[in-house]
């Protein structure tokens, strides 16, 4: 075995495949006349590339972050070549760039997640939330190109600063098409999905230790909008002259009068109306989001709505109990249904669960405990949630506790 070894680090930039003017720096690393070729999956753009010193030139916080980095890259492939000298190993080119990116061995990327992830998934999530990830994982692509400059990492580089960066890439991002930029919320939300897939690579042994494990989510409370009872009821009896705009009112409607969500509405059929435990109709589901069994006893209302659309041509085709109507649209409708009702609130489809839980059951003195299982939340802090917006039920308890009060006085005074 050879005891000194001719050994040397460069850096080049491919500039034959660049890209818009940026070119993906490489470190060649030689050992006794033999080299190979190690990507440091950092780009740098042409113009400040200096051919002979072998790194960016200029004063720029561009050109400093990117000799910073290669020579971080220049210590870590120096490291391997030192370990392999200590652990008394042949060193070659070959194996200095498997110690430092880990060929074939338990060192995974980024992607490599993202990939597990969207697999396991398909067959576990429903299909909402899997549209959801799909959208956090976009914005995790875009990061990695626009801010770190690169296609994918390996997990065991994804740290505390790592996430805070991508953070403050959302909160500065503007989706195209949008109005507004994310909301403080959003940016959570992604985090929060991005997290979940970085534990999976922690729990899979993918990495030695959680990234996450400093930081914590913080969200802004915000109040769950709902209708009235005024203004559920103008809804209700509103004569619509157009029969798309009816029919969507009547799946809001009876969602207000069942907690049902729309994704789990336009997939009942007969089959889930059965007999409860008093005799009476019941619808007996599972939500589609969660799996969580759900069953609610029909209301008056809502069974005249199925009555009403049991003989309708589109959903015998389907045969559901209502007629299928795309979300995009049903949302874009109750825009124009908000407006010919004179409602100011911003309408949505899921507005109608918000109502449920507010104006038709807890409003009307249902147990929250009850509510959380009509609606199928998993946790009743989900539920909690909507007691805290109902200031007029509050009133009402506070004024019958006085009466009772008075009354009890009133007694008194009396013997």
């Amino acid at each position: 075995m050879r005891t000194t070894n001719t050994f040397s680090i460069l850096f080049w930039a491919d500039q034959k495949k660049a890209i818009f003017n940026y070119a993906l720096i490489y470190a060649r690393v030689s050992v006794n006349g033999k080299r190979v070729n190690i990507s440091t999956k950092r780009k740098v753009l042409l113009e400040i590339w200096d051919t002979k010193k072998k790194k960016a030139i200029g004063k720029t916080s561009e050109a400093r972050q990117i000799n910073l980095y290669l020579d971080q890259v220049h210590s870590q492939i120096f490291q391997c070549y030192q370990d392999l000298i200590f652990k008394n190993k042949l060193v070659t080119a070959k194996l200095i760039k498997a110690n430092y990116v880990g060929e074939g061995e338990n060192v995974k990327t980024l992607q490599n997640i993202i990939d597990y992830h969207t697999k396991k998934a398909e067959s576990t999530l429903a299909s909402g939330t899997i549209r959801n990830f799909a959208v956090t994982e976009k914005y995790i692509k875009r990061f990695l190109n626009k801010i770190i400059k690169t296609s994918d990492i390996y997990l065991n580089q994804l740290d505390y600063r790592f996430i805070c960066d991508f953070e403050h890439f959302l909160h500065t991002y503007w989706p195209k098409g949008h109005q507004n930029a994310m909301s403080h919320n959003t940016v959570m939300k992604h985090i929060q999905r991005f997290r979940k897939m970085v534990t999976l690579a922690f729990h899979l042994e993918w990495i030695e230790k959680d990234p996450f494990i400093r930081w914590k989510p913080t969200f802004e409370k915000r109040e769950r909008e709902f209708l009235s009872a005024n203004e559920l009821s103008n809804l209700e009896t509103y004569k619509f002259p157009i029969e798309r705009l009816e029919r969507v009112r009547d799946l809001f409607v009876f969602s207000c009068y069942t907690g049902i969500s729309y994704a789990d509405i336009v997939a009942l059929t007969e089959s889930n109306i059965m007999i409860g435990i008093d005799g009476l109709n019941w619808i007996i589901t599972k939500r589609q989001k969660t799996n969580t069994p759900v069953k609610v006893p029909i209301l008056d209302t809502a069974q005249d709505l199925i009555n009403k659309y049991s003989n309708h041509p589109m959903a015998c085709i389907t045969e559901t109990l209502f007629p299928v109507i795309s979300n995009a649209k049903l949302n874009l409708y109750l825009k124009e249904i908000a407006d010919a009702c004179g409602i100011k609130k911003n309408l949505t489809f899921h507005m109608a669960r918000h109502t449920f839980a507010t104006t038709v059951t807890l409003t009307n003195g249902v147990p929250i405990e009850t509510v959380s299982k009509l609606l199928g939340h998993t946790r009743i802090a989900t539920t909690q949630i909507y007691a805290k917006v109902i200031e007029r039920k509050v009133s009402e308890d506070m004024q019958a506790l006085k009466n009772k009060f008075r009354a009890d006085k009133g007694n008194l005074r009396s013997k």
